[in-house]
């Protein structure tokens, strides 16, 4: 897999495609294998990016002194565009990783083309309810590790306060081991992990919903109808404040619409970058 030196470390990705970039962001105690079945379905046309986030499910720690709140997280994304040069990106967010895009929209819009925010934190919802008692945990040396050892136990990983709600289906097992094993392989990632989780914070995602409205390239919007964690209606919300969105909904689909509607999902985003051309006038600013 390949990997990149930034200011920050280094950062494993994976590439697939050809053609106009589409940068993919996945959430907490993830990596970015999630988006593959998307990926398989888009590469034929675009060229596919997914950076493997520091959020406990990477190989490689950071610099221990990475900053890992919010508005650190979205500039080593900014980072690895700048590094990768690539250019009008359709950056694509999930979970967490919705937020991140948000925020790298928001703060450093330069080499952002499009904007696609699927089901993830938003507003003052960060991080979800049942996942609020990590924030304090990861205060404390060592309880954020105590808590995640439940995860080792495929039955255990089905409660709410685990991934039980973020897919409609059956969960992705083999997936979440390889996370799992990730997380207890290196105290350094531990570490990571635990930095991102202090700096879950409602004032970092409302202060990114202020700034958001000033993103004025397309965007679409595509929550689903289903989740548990993250209210359909805060998609909506976000449609609102953004200037040039567009909104979907995600029928029988709750988090992870990657895997509970691959194609309906690969569909949009593809017919999206197509609709939306870069440079292209908006209806609005046709000539009269």
């Amino acid at each position: 897999m390949p990997q990149i030196t930034l200011p920050q470390g280094t950062v494993h990705y994976r590439s697939s495609g050809d053609g106009p970039p589409v940068v993919l962001l996945h959430g907490y105690l993830m990596d970015s294998k999630l988006w593959d079945p998307v990926v398989d379905r888009l590469a034929s046309d675009f060229h596919c990016i997914r950076p493997d986030l520091p959020f406990g499910a990477h190989r490689i720690p950071l610099s221990p002194d990475t900053e890992l709140d919010l508005v650190g997280i979205a500039r080593l994304v900014a980072d690895l565009l700048d590094a990768l040069d690539l250019r009008e990106v359709t950056l694509v967010g999930n979970d967490y990783g919705t937020a991140i895009a948000q925020t790298v929209a928001a703060r450093h819009p330069e080499r952002i083309g499009r904007l696609v925010l699927t089901s993830g934190e938003c507003f003052d919802n960060s991080p979800a309810t049942w996942f609020k008692s990590l924030v304090p945990a990861a205060r404390v040396p060592g309880l954020l590790t105590l808590a995640f050892r439940s995860l080792r136990s495929r039955t255990l990983r089905r409660l709410p306060f685990a991934y039980g709600l973020l897919t409609a289906n059956e969960l992705p097992h083999d997936l979440i081991d390889d996370w799992v094993d990730a997380f207890f392989s290196d105290r350094g990632v531990r570490r990571d992990c635990e930095k991102v989780t202090r700096g879950f914070r409602p004032a970092a995602t409302l202060d990114t919903a202020k700034r958001i409205a000033s993103f004025d390239r397309p965007a679409l919007i595509a929550f689903g109808r289903e989740d548990r964690h993250f209210p359909f209606e805060h998609g909506a919300r976000l449609a609102a404040l953004l200037p040039d969105a567009r909104s979907a909904a995600v029928p029988d689909s709750r988090t992870w619409v990657m895997l509970d509607q691959t194609e309906m999902i690969s569909t949009l985003i593809g017919e999206f970058i197509r609709a939306t051309p870069i440079g292209a006038a908006r209806p609005d600013d046709a000539p009269v």
